[in-house]
């Protein structure tokens, strides 16, 4: 079972799914398959190990704009549904059941960020997510908040999931990256907004060419909106946009 706190789903919801699909299936390596869920179009991203790392699905209506949301899991969705809300969070889709699948909530935290509460069904851990030490491509592995209050939403994640904030990078008049943990696990880290950032969630997965990545992104129509740049060990990393504007981001070596 998967641990309260863990990353263990990652969702693209956009505008064409055909056209996703075969975006992040050429930049990443994914394949693409049907995910077999009655009565809907949700696909699955595929890691070239095999391994389902997310989903695909249309935009509902009222969305503005296309988005990767991320699922955290917790012990008790309605409980923790509720704790998010008494905090100050927005629910925007209430604790609800998929047969087979779990039961999961949608809400934004008080800074506005977005992310699924979730219980799987499944009773195997998760390996959508993997510390950067266990990776291999097409898995992603990091997860990083953008905020206005970056010490706030630290404290209300760390309330919510015991999260703990421990060690962080130093980044001149931005202020300090602090890394994020869940138990032993660095799961990311949280920052202050940025020139050109955006506030929310963003995820980033590994890749085996970084150089070669972001030259997919551009001749699919995305946009590099930073990097490659080098990071602590040796990799380096990449800000993007899809061709719709969903921000995603990207790690891995230079060949």
């Amino acid at each position: 079972m998967n641990r309260q706190g863990d990353f263990i789903w990652y969702e693209l919801l956009t505008r064409d799914v055909d056209a996703a699909a075969a975006f992040y299936a050429d930049v990443i390596g994914w394949t693409v398959q049907d995910s077999g869920t009655l009565g809907i179009d949700y696909r699955l991203f595929v890691a070239p190990d095999g391994q389902p790392v997310a989903g695909l699905m249309a935009m509902p209506t009222p969305m503005p704009a296309p988005t990767w949301l991320g699922y955290v899991a917790v012990d008790d969705v309605d409980a923790a549904a509720a704790a998010f809300v008494g905090a100050g969070a927005t629910q925007h889709m209430p604790p609800t059941t998929l047969p087979g699948v779990g039961r999961m909530a949608m809400l934004t935290d008080p800074q506005h960020a977005a992310l699924y509460l979730m219980r799987s069904d499944n009773p195997a851990p998760s390996t959508s997510f993997c510390g950067s030490d266990q990776a291999t491509p097409g898995h992603f592995v990091w997860n990083e908040l953008t905020a206005p209050d970056q010490n706030r939403a630290i404290a209300f994640y760390a309330d919510r999931f015991g999260w703990r904030q421990e060690g962080g990078m130093p980044m001149g008049p931005l202020g300090e990256y602090k890394f994020l943990h869940n138990d032993t696990t660095c799961i990311g880290a949280a920052m202050g907004m940025v020139p050109g950032g955006q506030a929310g969630w963003q995820y980033y997965a590994l890749v085996g060419d970084i150089d070669a990545a972001a030259a997919r992104i551009v001749a699919g129509g995305g946009q590099v909106l930073q990097g490659p740049d080098e990071i602590p060990g040796g990799s380096f990393s990449v800000v993007a946009s899809d061709p719709v504007g969903a921000r995603f981001g990207l790690v891995g070596p230079r060949a």
